[in-house]
């Protein structure tokens, strides 16, 4: 499969607290994961959970270990709510930062808003979320979850694969880390998320 982007998790304190994992982590997205609409199967699937995302899409390469928060604006192109399914391995997602890793973070498959964003024309760490399923009001918060501020967490990843010599490639999508917790979910399930100032998006889990 082929590379496409990579995915930031365990981005806010309180997942850390509640996998028993205490730093950022970051995976791969392959072209198999991208959902081309918003229906998911759980053919294949073990435990499934789903969580809203910011997502950052680079429009030239960035790299090295002392890469800025300008220089991360100046690579971006555009900026996408996201929804990011996890699955994991392990039994009720109970892992060690070890198991999380040699499990990709946890990556399974994401799905991109059909609209995109300027990265300038708002406060994107004041951007709230609500999510919905199945009628009832489930998470809601608030993208500074995401390390204070989304793009800290791409300038983190950045830094992380600067240790391994990759760099990040034009046209990337980097999944920022979960704005709320995740919730489970399976077939026949439609969990609606709200980005206040940036529409809907909505996923229905088929069989």
């Amino acid at each position: 499969d082929s590379l496409v982007g990579w995915k930031m998790g365990l981005t806010s304190q309180a997942k850390q607290r509640s996998v028993g994992v205490h730093q950022p982590i970051f995976g791969r997205l392959t072209a198999r994961m991208e959902l081309v609409s918003n229906q998911v199967s759980m053919h294949g699937l073990i435990h499934p959970r789903l969580e809203p995302e910011i997502a950052f899409v680079l429009k030239k390469p960035l790299g090295g270990h002392r890469v800025t928060v300008r220089d991360v604006w100046a690579a971006t192109e555009c900026m996408m709510p996201a929804i990011e399914i996890i699955d994991s391995r392990y039994r009720d997602f109970s892992f060690t930062l070890v198991d999380v890793v040699a499990d990709n973070a946890s990556a399974c498959q994401f799905y991109l808003s059909e609209q995109a964003f300027s990265p300038y024309d708002r406060l994107w760490d004041t951007t709230g979320v609500t999510m919905c399923q199945n009628g009832h009001l489930v998470q809601s918060g608030s993208a500074a979850a995401i390390l204070g501020h989304p793009v800290r967490s791409v300038v983190q990843l950045t830094r992380m694969l600067a240790l391994q010599e990759i760099s990040l490639n034009a046209g990337a999508v980097i999944l920022a880390g979960g704005i709320t917790d995740a919730v489970p979910i399976a077939a026949g399930d439609v969990v609606q998320v709200r980005f206040d100032g940036l529409g809907d998006m909505v996923m229905a889990a088929g069989a």
